[in-house]
Order: structure tokens, then sequence, then C-alpha cells
């Protein structure tokens, strides 16, 4: 699944909590800023950890605002784990 998280979540410290999530979760996929100021993660796991995940990504970490998720179904990329992509 692509979720783009989008509002105050650059700066925040977002990616690193995004990780930490997923990898209590087990989810496994990547996480990145975007030149639009969004953060893209790329996510795959159980429905009910999914689910899960999502609910943390409506929040994200302390000083993130978030105003809006946009989710859209991707086909599987072979992630081993979860890792934090840095912006080129």
């Amino acid at each position: 699944m692509e979720i783009r998280v989008t509002g105050r979540v650059q700066g925040v410290n977002f990616r690193s909590s995004a990780r930490d999530e997923a990898k209590r979760l087990g989810i496994i996929g990547t996480v990145q800023n975007a030149d639009d100021g969004s953060v893209v993660i790329y996510a795959r796991g159980e429905e009910q950890k999914m689910a899960a995940f999502l609910e943390w990504c409506k929040k994200g970490p302390a000083f993130a605002m978030v105003t809006g998720l946009e989710l859209a179904e991707i086909a599987d990329k072979g992630w081993k784990d979860f890792q934090i992509v840095r912006s080129s």
C-alpha cells in the first residue's frame, strides 16, 4: 500500500518514528520525504497490523500535525524489512 501523509510531517521525526512503529507491528516497506512536503510510505503487512499502522499515521509523532492520508494499492516490491529512504 502507498500511504501519502500530508501536513506538518517533515522535520518532526516522522520517518524514524514511522520506521519504529512499522517494526513494532511487523510491517515491511519504506518511508521517505517527498518534494512536495509530504511523507510517502510504502507498506505491507497483515490486515490488522496495517490497520493499526494507518491509525498511527493519522497522528504521527508528537510534533507532527497530520492533515490528510492518501491511500493507494501497489504491487509487492519484495521488501524484507522497513527502511528509511533518504532524500536525494
